[in-house]
């Protein structure tokens, strides 16, 4: 077995969950990054690693800006926990630094895959010396040392591809083995092995010859045949392709009776002598336990998993070493009744009968493993007054009974590795379910399957097998918003289904407002002795009062999930205690981990928590966690603001209190605000909420406006909208200017967004005005420059001089060099519209200037922006294509959406004036599909205007009308100047088309 190992040695294992061993007594190798990266290191089998790739493997582009610290200290923990006494040490160092990099040197028998990978090596050597039996042998071996899925509990792309290389290599050796065992004529021992390797890779041609091969030497030349048919079905359905030659050939040769398919004769034994019957000892009669509870009749899904768990069970029952499958999952979710629905369905592989025991895990009276031996003991015959005393007498007489014996063992409901372990049978042949809410991760050679909630149509089919299919199909959208309510956890929908059925005159549409109902909706999963509530109470019971803590407080947050960081600041904690929690809260599945540094809770679970949060807490605890939580995010965000809009006042003037996350670029700031938006939203609509005075709401209203750099994104207009409204309507129930002066700002941005310029104006001016009444700077120079571009937009462009004029006299008089060049550079289109195309330029190049020389990146982009727009318009036209070239990379490679429309539809309309066509309409199609995604319906009117252009350059004119015809009705249904525009240009095209016509 992987944890094997030689005296004062260390061994480890990736052929299952990575884990290592010191003496034999196993390591705590802490966190799954922390395990990933070991599990890295044994791959590259002693070659180094450097940082990057590290970081590339363990988080992808997902990344954290701390992650080469991260690594570095994950590093220092795994030294540690590999080689506490390093000092003392005279040999080599194990885990070396390499330059810059890492690398892991090992003993050669160190790792379970090296000695996989000779285990293969013998059984090559074996069979080209015509020893197919050692072969098999050595492979047996060699297969016996997977302890579930490769590289268990290690995440990132690097560990994905690995894992897939491992699967795939043991598949490959198992094809090997069927192979010898077909040759040394054991036929019908591996028919049942195969089937269910066939069920779990059915398109697996090698396997799908044995199965047929296997069958016909059995005499079930009917079989045979059938398994080719759906071979070739599952092929046609699948891949849309025919059998590939060999396994037509074999279908073939079946349908011929071929003589050369026929089992070869196995080597006679030796016969023995018979032994004398006065000495040979009678056969003790045992009985055949069957203690499996009745399978559920009405049992829905889970087909693939129940598959892999039967074949988990059979396919290792004859290696060495005992298959153990531990499916753990949050309460609720069917581990029992998938367990049991296994069982029955591995009834065949397991002749001499099932054993069963609730072990009570969650519950304050735990079965003892003694008691649970006593009974199983008692089940196999063994007389009450024999059984003796002791755990280890017990167990070591319960694995002397199996022995020799097929035999299932199903441990439900366990606590921990501790009391399962001496329950677990110890020779060839039998085998173990256990299922818990816990991961046992720790629990050797154990499978580990974390059961998840159920698929939708699954939970659809229980609620329809429980309810009844006919009147559940009548109401089909109803059951599906109940299901869904029920978050697909199949006890809740179970309670529900019974419910209804329990009650012939409800329909499934009178559940939907019971369960929509998130203060009553607990009470609703309820009927007889079920309820959702009492099966989480039993895991929550078993939590330690720090987990039990933070259990509760995180379910405050309404957003979708919680980064490790925000989690920190809602428990108070150091980021290291927060993580550890956090993590001991997804190995109890009370939390789920979607994605690295991510948590989450199940709807229902986070009902649970909000219930005993009300009950555990005073409400000023629950309202100081999610000031934390906000004062975290406005840190975060107005570090994110700085870095985005380098040289804004806006940063300076926010009342932070505690800090948050910092960023070393503007990419990087921005893409954070972009993977928090949903939480952002989400506890700004919170605090807006229940905001009671302005010192409640301001922090929510401030981290609004640092949003700012979110709205270029374009990936969340809708709730900037919604969530500002709330805080407007909140700032005016309570009286609190400031609040709303900052809402209104960012609703003004919002309605400028999407072309609604008066809305926008008169947002602004009140702004502004609110700004002047109480000499508040925070957006001052901002919404000056605002008004002048929305009555710009609106071609008053002398009245948008005069706005600019006293924006750069605001930035002038408080320092503000980045302000004044925004100025600059969006007052060029004004002097253009006047007819001053000097001016335009000068003041463009200024602004340019200015930025290039402060080094803003996200300022240079603009600039760039509006001097090309300069350029386009007086005929420079390559400089033009430069500049807009320049910003667009810039915009892309910080996923500023907004912009990048807006560069793309300037190209195009460039490379329209330089008549080249092409380039326009490709750029024009880039436009469009940013417009489109991000929901931006001016920016599509622009793409369809300049693409309809480009079009009509090409020649391609019924399109060219499409596009044209579709941006006038857009730029009309939002009010748009552009409408008169393309009126006129649309007239032209009709009486140009006439005069052709005539």
């Amino acid at each position: 077995m992987a944890g094997q190992s030689v005296e004062g040695g260390l061994r480890f294992a990736v052929l299952g969950p990575v884990r290592a061993w010191r003496d034999g007594l196993e390591l705590d190798l802490g966190t799954p990054l922390q395990r990933s990266i070991l599990g890295m290191l044994l791959l590259r089998e002693g070659h180094a690693v450097t940082p990057n790739e590290m970081i590339d493997a363990v988080w992808g582009e997902d990344a954290p800006p701390r992650a080469l610290g991260a690594l570095r200290t994950y590093v220092s923990r795994l030294r540690t926990v590999l080689e506490p006494d390093r000092p003392a040490r005279s040999r080599p160092e194990l885990l070396t630094s390499i330059g810059r990099g890492y690398a892991l040197r090992l003993p050669d028998d160190a790792l379970d895959l090296t000695r996989f990978e000779r285990g293969i090596q013998r059984a090559e050597v074996a069979r080209k010396a015509g020893r197919p039996a050692d072969a098999a042998g050595a492979l047996r071996a060699a297969l016996s040392l997977f302890e579930g899925e490769p590289l268990a509990g290690t995440v990132g792309p690097y560990a994905e591809h690995q894992r897939d290389r491992l699967i795939e290599r043991r598949i490959s050796v198992i094809e090997t083995l069927m192979d010898l065992d077909l040759e040394l004529g054991n036929h019908a021992k591996v028919v049942s092995e195969l089937i269910a390797l066939t069920a779990d890779h059915p398109l697996r041609e090698r396997l799908r010859a044995q199965l047929m091969l296997a069958y016909y030497r059995c005499g079930q030349q009917g079989d045979a045949l059938n398994v080719f048919t759906e071979t070739r079905e599952a092929l046609i359905d699948e891949l849309g392709i025919e059998p590939g030659p060999e396994l037509a050939a074999l279908h073939q040769r079946i349908l011929a009776a071929d003589p050369t398919l026929a089992a070869p004769v196995p080597a006679e034994a030796p016969a023995e002598e018979p032994a004398d019957e006065e000495e040979q000892p009678p056969a003790l009669e045992l009985p055949r336990p069957a203690q499996l509870p009745a399978a559920v009749n009405d049992f829905t899904g889970r087909k693939e998993i129940a598959v892999r768990v039967r074949t988990l069970l059979s396919t290792q029952s004859s290696a060495e070493g005992v298959p153990v499958v531990a499916i753990s999952g949050i309460g609720g979710v069917g581990k029992t009744a998938l367990a049991v629905h296994v069982a029955h369905l591995a009834d065949d592989v397991f002749p001499d009968g099932q054993l069963y025991v609730d072990l009570r895990g969650y519950t304050d009276e735990a079965t003892a493993p003694e008691s649970a031996l006593g009974g199983f003991l008692r089940a196999l015959g063994i007389p009450p007054d024999v059984i003796p005393d002791g755990l280890s007498e017990r167990s070591a007489l319960y694995r002397s009974i199996l022995a020799e014996r097929r035999i299932l063992v199903l441990l439900d409901n366990a606590h921990d590795a501790e009391q399962v372990s001496p329950l677990l049978p110890g020779s060839p042949g039998c085998a173990a379910i256990v299922t818990s809410r816990v991961k046992l991760a720790d629990l050797p050679s154990a499978r580990l399957i974390d059961l998840d909630v159920m698929e939708p149509g699954e939970a659809l089919s229980l609620f329809g097998a429980v309810a009844g299919a006919e009147r559940v199909s009548a109401e089909h959208g109803a059951a599906m918003d109940v299901v869904a309510a029920c978050g697909f956890l199949p006890l809740a929908v179970r309670i529900v289904a019974a419910r209804l059925a329990a009650r012939p005159s409800w329909t499934v549409a009178s559940l939907v407002p019971r369960l929509a109902d998130e203060q009553r909706r607990l009470d609703e999963l309820r009927v007889g002795n079920l309820a959702v509530e009492a099966t989480f109470a039993l895991g929550y019971g078993q939590l330690d009062p720090t987990s039990a803590r933070a259990f509760r407080l995180l379910s405050l947050p309404n957003g979708p999930d919680i980064s490790a960081g925000a989690a920190a600041a809602v428990l108070s904690m150091s980021a290291f205690e927060a993580e550890e929690v956090l993590e001991s809260l997804v190995d109890a599945s009370l939390l789920e981990a979607p994605a690295p540094g991510r948590y989450r809770f199940h709807d229902l679970l986070k009902l649970f928590a909000r219930r005993v949060l009300d009950k555990s807490e005073r409400p000023q605890a629950k309202t100081m966690a999610l000031r934390r939580l906000l004062g975290f995010y406005l840190a975060s965000a107005q570090s994110a603001h700085g870095l985005a809009y380098e040289g804004s006042m806006i940063p300076g003037n926010l009342v932070v209190v505690g800090s948050g996350r910092t960023f070393t670029s503007a990419d990087e700031a921005v893409a954070w605000l972009i993977s928090e938006g949903d939480s952002l939203f989400a506890t700004i609509n919170q605090a807006a909420a229940s905001a009671r005075t302005s010192e409640q709401l301001l922090p929510a209203a401030d981290l609004l406006v640092a949003m700012e750099p979110l709205l270029e994104s374009g990936t969340h207009t809708r709730e900037f909208d919604q969530s500002t409204r709330a805080v407007l309507a909140a700032a005016q129930g309570i009286g609190d200017t400031p609040g709303e002066l900052r809402a209104r700002y960012v609703l003004g941005r919002v309605l400028f967004a999407g072309n609604r310029l008066k809305e926008a104006e008169e947002q602004f001016r009140t702004v502004y005005e609110l700004s002047q009444a109480r000499a508040e700077k925070i957006v001052t120079g901002e919404v000056l420059n605002a008004l002048a571009v929305v009555v710009g937009r609106q071609r008053r462009h002398t009245e948008a001089l005069s706005w600019f004029e006293a924006a750069t006299r605001f930035y002038r008089e408080n320092g503000v060099p980045a302000g004044e060049a925004l100025v600059l550079s969006y007052s060029a289109r004004d002097h253009l519209g006047l007819g001053r195309p000097e001016d335009a330029i000068a003041a463009a190049e200024k602004g340019l200037a200015i930025f290039t020389e402060i080094g803003s990146g996200a300022g240079t982009a603009r600039a760039r922006y509006h001097l090309g727009v300069v350029l386009s318009r007086v005929g420079r036209l390559t400089e033009a294509v430069h500049h807009h070239a320049e910003c667009l990379a810039f915009f892309r490679a910080s996923k500023q959406r907004v912009w990048e429309q807006r560069v793309c539809s300037r190209l195009a309309e460039t490379f329209i004036a330089a008549e080249r066509y092409p380039d326009a309409v490709r750029h024009a199609e880039q436009a469009l599909v940013v417009s489109r995604e991000i929901g931006h319906p001016y920016g599509e009117a622009l793409s369809l205007t300049v693409l309809g252009k480009a079009l009509r350059g090409l020649g391609s004119t019924t399109r060219s009308l499409d596009c044209l015809r579709q941006a006038f009705e857009i730029f009309s249904r939002l009010g748009a100047p552009e409408a008169g525009d393309l009126k006129i240009l649309l007239d032209n095209i009709a009486v140009t088309e006439v005069d052709v016509e005539s």
